[in-house]
């Protein structure tokens, strides 16, 4: 199995987030741009996440050559975003993101398909992977910390190109996965009429739908709180470190506790995470806290959905699947968080913004209690 090469992927792909999602924000608004503009441009990133990676799974099913898929995803994706260091209008930046993230949102599921496919029946070890993408977010949300301080928000855009850069040579040097394909299990319409599998991305969409205030609007919620951008991004970091302690330990966990249990969980622990993060913004400890539950809110969570997908979704159906999943929660579920969470950050308030994204992950755990938890009571790894 090519460890070290699959590992450098989800470093760089990582990294890349860890400069996103923390500091892209703040260089909006550094631009001038209000909060419904930046919540519907953070949107606009994640809108294409509906129907890229299914249009890149539908080619890497058909052709059979998954990593040719996100080699060229990925150098295109490249390409386009070098427009941002010219771009600064509000439309400008909306035509660029769409035409970036519509490539560079392919590449993702491709890569975690084939990396089921290289683990063959060790998926319980894709943790281990998938933990150096956390150590790329760490690394590179501490490091650029001290500069958009010092620099300015501006200073993440070569740092960016960097990480696409490192993306794109990884992805070069990554082979086909290896691992048996199992046999077909009929019309992928068919799986997803399913009730139970309709109600997990159902799930699935809510979660994503309730963290898209954090993921839009944490930084600049703390920067109003007075915290500097060095601690801003410890505390993404430490959510992140919390993050590859869940994933280190997980495999053993599904050996006694079942998926759709541990799923549940994660909701509920999202809800509360979010009422911490409303109420009590000026206690950094508290901040602290919440971030710590990012091991369960977004680590656990994660792991646990690629395990179900991967049982959901077999045969020909492993790419569409894993890019169905990407395209309900991350995209949908993250498009439509952005843009409610524009409009409510700038009319209702920070507090409230954060109390619908808590009502939707309570609502998300309902749907796993009632629907997913009967089907699924016995899944393990």
């Amino acid at each position: 199995m090519p460890y070290w090469r699959l590992s450098g992927f989800y470093f760089f792909f990582f990294a890349s987030l860890g400069v996103l999602i923390p500091y892209w924000g703040l260089y909006l608004k550094s631009l001038g741009f209000s909060a419904l503009e930046i919540g519907q441009l953070v949107a606009l990133l994640l809108a294409t996440k509906i129907v890229a990676p299914n249009v890149w799974g539908w080619l890497a099913d058909r052709s059979g050559r998954c990593m040719t898929v996100v080699r060229v995803a990925t150098l295109l994706a490249m390409l386009i975003y070098a427009a941002v260091f010219w771009l600064t209008s509000f439309w400008g930046l909306a035509l660029l993101m769409v035409g970036f993230s519509f490539f560079w949102n392919a590449s993702l599921p491709q890569l975690e398909a084939t990396t089921m496919k290289h683990l063959g029946d060790r998926t319980d070890r894709y943790g281990k992977i998938r933990v150096w993408g956390s150590v790329g977010f760490i690394v590179l949300v501490l490091s650029v910390g001290p500069f958009v301080d010092r620099y300015g928000p501006a200073v993440i855009l070569p740092v960016l190109m960097s990480c696409f850069i490192g993306i794109w040579l990884v992805s070069l040097v990554i082979p086909e996965g290896a691992g048996t394909i199992p046999s077909e299990q009929g019309k992928l319409l068919g799986v997803f009429r399913r009730p139970e599998v309709a109600a997990f991305l159902f799930a699935c969409f809510l979660m994503q739908a309730s963290h898209a205030p954090f993921y839009t609007f944490f930084s600049i919620y703390l920067e109003d709180y007075d915290y500097s951008k060095t601690v801003i991004g410890a505390l993404w970091a430490f959510g992140v470190i919390c993050e590859i302690g869940i994933f280190l330990v997980m495999h053993r966990m599904f050996r006694w506790i079942p998926l759709p249990t541990v799923l549940a969980a994660t909701f509920l622990v999202t809800a509360l995470r979010w009422v911490v993060v409303a109420l009590f913004p000026q206690y950094l400890a508290l901040m602290v806290i919440a971030q710590g539950m990012h091991a369960v809110t977004f680590g656990a969570y994660h792991a646990t959905a690629i395990q179900l997908i991967h049982r959901i979704f077999q045969g020909a159906h492993q790419h569409r699947g894993q890019a169905l999943y990407s395209s309900m929660s991350f995209g949908m579920g993250g498009a439509l968080g952005s843009f409610y969470s524009g409009y409510t950050w700038e009319h209702l308030g920070p507090g409230a913004t954060f109390g619908i994204a808590a009502a939707l992950a309570l609502a998300g755990g309902w749907i796993v209690l009632v629907w997913i938890r009967p089907v699924f009571a016995t899944a393990r790894h």
